[in-house]
């Protein structure tokens, strides 16, 4: 019923390297967050531009079907390429991605009859933490790109959009740390 897809596409400009698979605690970074989700779903895709570098991994990996159209186009594969229904999308920079608030999301848009559940936090919000309707978000998606838009978030007005709101979120969450994501050397090592 979940499929988990984790955003491995960008670029890590920031980073100068690619920040999935710099070591975090003894390991790759991604192997951390496959670890952390792996108890919740029989279904891990993993969506890259360089799929050589993740082979490793042992995953279904998937490359952008429009290539250079940023994180957009990267939910848009995820989505694509899930075969379950629900499809819950992290950033492959995420060490403490929480699965007990993605079953919570799962829980949320299977009673409320949404399309989406996406947390908003102090920074706002947090679509590569989200969960998504597969059979409503990809049209809708596919829309947004083929009418050139470059915002993930640019084709919520379309489908059922739940917000969390950080109260919801905090028991499944309590360290704060779920969307903590590490984009420069610096973040790394703190």
């Amino acid at each position: 019923m979940l499929t988990v897809s984790i955003q491995a596409g960008g670029k890590s400009t920031r980073m100068g390297q690619d920040k999935a698979l710099m070591p975090f605690l003894g390991r790759p970074l991604i192997e951390r967050i496959l670890a952390r989700v792996a108890s919740i779903t029989d279904e891990i895709i993993l969506i890259t531009n360089q799929p050589e570098s993740y082979r490793f991994l042992g995953l279904p990996l998937y490359p952008d079907i429009y290539p250079e159209r940023g994180s957009l186009g990267g939910l848009h594969t995820a989505l694509t390429c899930a075969s379950h229904p629900l499809v819950a999308v992290l950033a492959c920079d995420m060490p403490f991605a929480s699965p007990e608030l993605i079953q919570f999301q799962q829980r949320v848009l299977l009673a409320e009859q949404v399309d989406v559940v996406i947390p908003a936090g102090a920074d706002g919000l947090e679509p590569l933490h989200s969960l998504y309707r597969r059979e409503t978000c990809l049209p809708a998606c596919e829309q947004a790109i083929l009418a050139g838009q470059w915002r993930l978030i640019s084709w919520f007005p379309q489908v059922k959009v739940r917000s969390l709101q950080p109260d919801e979120m905090q028991p499944y969450d309590p360290s704060g740390r779920a969307f903590w994501n590490l984009n420069t050397p610096e973040e790394f090592k703190r």
